[in-house]
Parts: structure tokens; sequence; C-alpha cells
């Protein structure tokens, strides 16, 4: 029988293909949502060397769920990982780079809104719908701690996911998904108002999908980002 593989600590790791342990599993979710918030709420403030072993003081786990939590905030564009001097969380974006990130979903998804107003099979299109239908029990009025509108926000990165994997393209919708846009919006700001559009500027995309129409799915989702861009922008100069 081959020796059992195992980690520094002398515990087993899991194989390929072997699923992780559902407490471990919890355990590094809980660790990785309580470390996201204080990046999302700035009290690992921007830019600042990330101490994995002050977080795991702060949360009483090992320094193990730590790193995993690190790495998949890596994946997130919240952290970056240095030769020598380990993590810092990322900058905030600038008013040039919030302009560029839109750019870039200016370029992506329309076409994909387009294309899956062609392409959604029955499923993709009764999730969609399902996604967008969920927004309104988180309407837009959350403002203040990641908390307070984590939900509102994952819903948002969800639809806006659903409709790039409907497309039929996944390069396409594996680059939406990696910009992560809305972690990096939120983060700047999660002031939304109580006449905020955005819930009815989805509906026009969803709409446009549901029925079929290509045209109008890229109409209305292009005119969503514009506003959606030009309400961040407004919110940086008041601020």
């Amino acid at each position: 029988m081959p020796p059992q593989d195992t980690s520094a600590t002398g515990a087993p790791r899991e194989g390929r293909g072997r699923e992780v342990p559902p407490a471990r599993q919890a355990l590094s979710d809980s660790v990785y949502e309580n470390i996201k918030a204080m990046v999302m709420d700035h009290e690992i403030t921007p830019g600042a060397r990330v101490s994995i072993e002050a977080l795991s003081r702060a949360l009483s786990v090992s320094p193990t769920p730590i790193r995993e939590a690190l790495a998949r905030l890596e994946a997130d564009g919240l952290v970056v990982k240095r030769p020598l001097s380990g993590y810092r969380t990322t900058e905030l974006l600038t008013p040039q780079g919030l302009e560029e990130l839109f750019e870039m979903r200016q370029l992506l998804e329309p076409r994909a809104a387009a294309l899956a107003a062609v392409n959604a099979s029955e499923d993709q299109l009764d999730a969609i719908e399902r996604i967008a239908e969920e927004m309104h029990t988180h309407p837009g009025t959350a403002a203040g701690r990641y908390a307070a509108y984590r939900g509102f926000a994952a819903l948002d990165q969800r639809l806006h996911d659903a409709i790039a994997r409907a497309s039929g393209r996944p390069l396409l919708a594996d680059a939406v998904e990696r910009l992560h846009s809305h972690l990096h919006i939120f983060r700047l700001s999660s002031q939304l108002g109580a006449d905020d559009p955005t819930l009815a500027e989805h509906q026009r995309v969803v709409h446009a999908i549901l029925r079929r129409n290509a045209d109008r799915a890229a109409e209305a989702m292009a005119e969503h980002l514009t506003r959606s861009l030009g309400r961040q922008l407004s919110r940086d100069e008041e601020s």
C-alpha cells in the first residue's frame, strides 16, 4: 500500500477529486467572508500589509484557513501577494481605473447579453429570471457596512455572470467573471439611494433576453453600464 500523502503538519492531504470535509469547508468559507468584510469595510485599509498572524489571532483560527482565504481573495482581486513581503490589500480604483473597468465591461457584456438572447437554454433563462426576481428582495437602499449590502452585491454579480454564461461563449463568460466588477465598485462606495434605478435597468436587460431580442438586450446592457458608471463617478465627486 503506498504511503499516505501528508501536509507539512502531518495531517492527510485531500487527493485530487476528493471532497473537502463539510466542517472544514464551512470554516474556510467563514474565514474568507470575515476577511473579505474587513477589506470591503476598509478595516484593513487599501494598500495595507495583511498579517496572517494577526488575522489568525483575531479570528481564533490557525494560519491555514487564513492562507486559503487570502488565496481566494487574491483571485477576487482584493489582495495581492508580493515576493518576500506577503499579502497586501489592493488599492482602490481611481476614477481612471473605474472608467477602464467599465470600458472593458462595455466591450464584453452587451455582446454577452445579445448572445444570451439567442443561445440561452430554457433552464438558463429560468435561472436569469429567478436571480432578477430575487434581487427585489434585496432592495437597492442598503448602505454602510459590507454585511448590509453583501446580498445585493452578490446577486448583482450572479445576474451578470449568469447572462455571460448563457451566451454560449465560455471564454467570454470567463472574462466577465474575472473582472469581479461588483467587488471593486462596492468597495469604492456602497451608497445606494432609495431611487437607485439598478433594478429597473436589470429588468430591461432580462426582459429583452427572455424575449430573445438580441439587439435590445445589447442596447439595454450598454445603457445600464453607462448609467452605472455615471452614478459611481457622481458619488466619487460628492465624497
